[in-house]
């Protein structure tokens, strides 16, 4: 097989190899175009077409334009929210659509994992030093460098140590310091970590007591403050004493057995191509109906942009009337922020995902929201909040990129990020960023990279083998038998969604 039909109404058609002028992972037309006709991939429109293409042949970024303009109401679907009409990934690619049984690496329905003292699991643990501000940042990455070299230990008990230098804490107003705080505030929370410091400075906006105060009830058996300006003396060594503190006691927590729906996961795609809606993001998106359907688990999708043009499948997803109003918001927000800025809302796809054959952002959407599988709307997040008691799929506010995005994710409770790719990166962010590619050309020639190769599906695996190896393989780095390749080259660092001024 060249070339796949993902749905019965597309009128084109994508290569599943270099085919003669057509790269894989790219469109074919599959009738004769008119300038002004409607292009259809996935079941939808994802554009219209610029000027004639003649069947049979490339179509691509070149030849289409987004429909996609300003805000909408949607009053239709308030009045009627008819169930999702696309179709599960399963029918798509001809292979069954049964959910196979649950499988925990240590049990069914059981994770081995760091029991924290307010109830939440980590599956890390790790000693964090965050700054609240980016003039000692500096000093994070001495203390880090020192601890590393002269306290921690292989096998101790500690997996890393990792310092999360920033560029802000100062000179922010508004939302921007907000989203500072918050970001900052739902790491000292994360139970990722077994110990952490935080630096401060003394005179920043984001001031260290009050700051202190804003994090609310936190570990203190896991968390301490220190502010250089007011320590007597090196402020070096006042923070090595006490890392070295808090290492003696992160080196007390062991794994024991936790349920698996304690298991929070970001779902979250990057640098994406034209198989992206086809192997990896349908695969996450069976990993997430399987972890919130099944165990009792939660999933975050986040990338607010990338959901222009697919968001009506999300919103006849909302399991209640209130969530299905909170995510209209969330849509019409982002779109707003677009055009307060004079920014068209579909500018979008990057050169990259153009080059692995996106053409329109409805295109990038219709197969970015696959990740969410096809288990209702649950929640809603506003950008920097937590995940509460509630379960099953969330909609998480932020943009696309992909640091800022990973970070949100992981500030709002995720312990690992599950991150889609065709054209491959070596980022991570705070938590465990898992590296799922979209083709196995990409996994071959990105080894260091690439956690898990979801192309073998296009190559004849089936979807439930594929799903088999995938939960075995994030149960694995779950429970700290495997490490992801960013945590093996050392990769953690942090963005911060800023939209305002600098002083």
């Amino acid at each position: 097989m060249k070339t796949i039909q993902i749905h019965p109404d597309d009128n084109v058609a994508v290569a599943l190899e270099d085919l003669p002028g057509i790269p894989a992972g790219h469109k074919i037309a599959l009738k004769d175009f008119k300038e002004g006709d409607q292009v259809i991939k996935y079941g939808f429109p994802i554009g219209h077409t610029i000027h004639a293409v003649s069947k049979g042949s490339l179509i691509d970024h070149r030849d289409i334009k987004t429909n996609l303009s300003g805000t909408l109401d949607y009053k239709d679907l308030l009045q009627d929210p008819t169930p999702n009409p696309l179709p599960r990934e399963g029918r798509m690619m001809g292979t069954s659509v049964t959910t196979p049984s649950p499988r925990g690496g240590n049990g069914e329905g059981v994770i081995s994992s760091y029991l924290r003292p307010d109830g939440q699991v980590g599956i890390r643990n790790e000693l964090w030093v965050i700054p609240t501000v980016g003039c000692v940042s500096g000093i994070v990455r001495r203390v880090v460098e020192r601890l590393r070299n002269e306290v921690w230990r292989e096998g101790e008990g500690v997996d890393a140590v990792v310092g999360f230098p920033h560029n802000y804490g100062c000179s922010q107003l508004g939302d921007d310091h907000e989203n500072t705080r918050k970001i900052l505030r739902d790491m000292v929370h994360h139970p990722n970590a077994g110990g952490i410091l935080v630096i401060g400075l003394g005179c920043e906006n984001n001031q260290p007591r009050q700051f202190q105060e804003f994090c609310g009830d936190y570990d203190r058996e896991r968390v301490r403050f220190m502010i250089c300006q007011e320590v007597e003396g090196d402020e070096e060594e006042t923070a090595m004493q006490l890392l070295t503190e808090l290492y003696r006691q992160a080196c007390t927590y062991k794994r024991t057995p936790q349920p698996l729906s304690k298991l929070r996961i970001g779902l979250k795609c990057g640098g994406s191509d034209g198989f992206s809606g086809i192997t990896a993001n349908p695969l996450l998106g069976r990993f997430s109906d399987w972890l919130c359907t099944e165990q009792g688990g939660t999933t975050v999708l986040t990338e607010v942009p990338e959901m222009f043009g697919a968001e009506t499948l999300l919103m006849r997803r909302c399991a209640t009337p209130e969530l299905l109003e909170q995510t209209i918001q969330l849509i019409n927000d982002f779109k707003t922020y677009f055009l307060s800025h004079g920014q068209p809302v579909g500018e979008n796809p990057s050169p990259g995902n153009k080059a692995g054959g996106i053409s329109t952002l409805e295109e990038k959407a219709l197969g970015c929201t696959q990740k969410s599988g096809s288990s209702p709307v649950c929640g809603v997040l506003p950008y920097g909040e937590r995940i509460g008691e509630g379960r099953g799929l969330h909609l998480l506010s932020a943009p696309g990129n992909d640091l800022v995005a990973s970070t949100a994710l992981a500030a709002a409770g995720c312990q690992l990020v599950l991150f889609t790719t065709g054209r491959g990166t070596p980022f991570a962010t705070f938590v465990p960023t898992m590296k799922v590619s979209t083709n196995s050309h990409l996994a071959q020639a990105k080894p260091h990279w690439i956690d898990f190769n979801a192309g073998t599906l296009i190559e004849g695996e089936p979807m439930d083998s594929l799903v088999e190896r995938f939960k075995q393989t994030v149960m694995d780095i779950a429970e700290g038998r495997h490490f992801t390749t960013s945590e093996q080259h050392g990769y953690a660092e942090i963005a911060i969604f800023k939209n305002g001024v600098t002083l």
